[in-house]
């Protein structure tokens, strides 16, 4: 099994995909290095996380800081989404709808993969 087969790294790997062009595509030039940079990075910190948290899953504590990470990573690019949004420099409102939800359903399913982790790491 790979990281690629995880549910998570490919939705995560979705979104980041869609992020990365909509700050290029949709948003006015002056925000492409301003919000479009930080989102960007924090979209592509959740899929490097589950990845390097993947790497490291024969030790339980380091997976799990890093699907913590991953999880903060998610958290941080859903405000950056909110703000783009808010400030009127996205204003493609299904765009914006749709990578929320996106977004909120990785919050989801990490928090949901972190208490698997957890209860597993407690029961060894």
């Amino acid at each position: 099994m790979s990281y690629k087969n995880q549910n998570i790294w490919q939705l995560a790997r979705e979104i980041s995909i869609e992020i990365h062009k909509m700050t290029l595509e949709k948003l006015p030039k002056f925000e492409l290095y301003e919000s479009g940079s930080q989102i960007r990075r924090s979209s592509k910190s959740v899929r490097a996380n589950i990845v390097e948290g993947y790497g490291r899953r024969q030790y339980e504590a380091d997976y799990i800081k890093f699907m913590v990470y991953a999880l903060s990573s998610n958290d941080e690019t859903l405000d950056h989404l909110e703000t783009l949004y808010e400030t009127n420099s996205l204003t493609d409102k299904d765009l914006y709808e749709s990578l929320r939800n996106k977004i909120i359903l990785l919050g989801k399913k990490l928090n949901t993969f972190l208490k698997i982790l957890r209860e597993n790491n407690k029961n060894t």
